[in-house]
């Protein structure tokens, strides 16, 4: 999985995974561009083992941040917390994947 050989992947959590597919549905529906994609991964993630490529994953919280900042107006609070929370933990997880590894010996 971390060679360069093969695209790097993530697994997610089943109910991180499936809160990713509601919002991104809500994206797509609203037409936030690069939407279709990780929906149609995320859906078919959800009924597995919610493992997904890094890139997906990352272009999901991007297009949850920009339904964020295009619902701001008209959602509830929480929905746009949810939403945004939702977001980062994807961008969370990407991060991590991306982060060297760190050794356990001191110097």
């Amino acid at each position: 999985m971390t060679s360069s050989s093969f695209q790097r992947t993530l697994t997610l959590p089943a109910t991180l995974c499936e809160q990713a597919v509601q919002y991104l549905e809500q994206a797509a529906r609203r037409t936030v561009d690069g939407a279709g994609v990780p929906l149609k991964a995320f859906r078919a993630a959800a009924d597995g083992d919610c493992t997904l490529p890094v890139s997906v994953v990352e272009q999901a919280a991007g297009c949850l941040l920009v339904l964020a900042t295009e619902t701001a107006q008209s959602v509830r609070p929480s929905v746009l917390r949810a939403t945004i929370g939702v977001a980062l933990c994807l961008r969370d997880a990407v991060e991590a994947v991306r982060q060297p590894a760190l050794t356990t010996r001191f110097w």
